[in-house]
């Protein structure tokens, strides 16, 4: 890629990123999808498996989840210079509007119609982050072992709520990480001694045998 094409595609990172931190309200979850619509269906930029893992990444490393999300595309597409573009583009917005509340704080948190408007704000928010909590769990991979995860963590966070246990969200997550290095090991653990195949035109063939020299034929 030649320094023209680098830094049109550098411009278009930062303009996606500006709008998406300008327009997008209630932190890293609502903003997804959003950004499923800008980075996947519009730019291509990756697919949805690594949508779903690039999630799970931000949510486990520290700092808020729109940043590291930010960060973790930005690298994808311009690398370290591409990092820092989107990081600057989505933290932007938000520092900019911030700044000019403070400057009328007090005026503008007494403002009823500014009250009205966090109403419906709230509401949105909300859905939003219904909708991509659905979206994700319909991507994830039907298997025992995530499904397990899934239920047991759910199981976890519902009891906390009902019986009111201040339990850290970090705890969840580390929980979930466990579960799944658990769970994976005992699977993988079954599956010793099974020979390993591969499949030709829906046909499991054992890996030292061949579908075509079984007909004289080479590979």
């Amino acid at each position: 890629m030649d320094k023209k094409s680098f830094w049109k595609r550098m411009l278009s990172l930062f303009l996606v990123f500006l709008k998406i931190g300008a327009f997008t309200f209630g932190g890293g979850y609502a903003m997804i999808p959003v950004i499923k619509e800008s980075i996947i269906e519009k730019k291509k930029w990756m697919d949805e498996d690594e949508m779903v893992d690039m999630i799970a990444i931000a949510e486990s490393t520290p700092g808020p989840i729109a940043i590291n999300i930010a960060t973790y595309v930005g690298f994808k597409v311009g690398r370290y210079i591409g990092a820092a573009i989107s990081t600057i583009a989505v933290s932007l917005p938000s520092l900019l509007i911030i700044y000019v509340i403070s400057l009328f704080f007090d005026a503008f948190l007494s403002n009823r119609y500014v009250a009205y408007a966090f109403v419906g704000v709230k509401d949105a928010v909300a859905l939003l982050i219904c909708i991509a909590g659905i979206d994700m769990f319909r991507k994830m991979k039907k298997e025992v072992v995530p499904v397990l995860v899934f239920v047991s963590v759910l199981a976890a966070m519902i009891l906390f709520e009902v019986f009111s246990i201040n339990f850290s969200s970090i705890w969840i997550i580390l929980m979930g990480g466990f579960l799944g290095l658990l769970m994976t090991f005992i699977s993988s653990r079954g599956d010793k001694g099974k020979r390993p195949f591969y499949q030709v035109q829906g046909k499991r063939f054992p890996c030292n045998k061949s579908p075509l020299k079984d007909k004289g034929e080479s590979l």
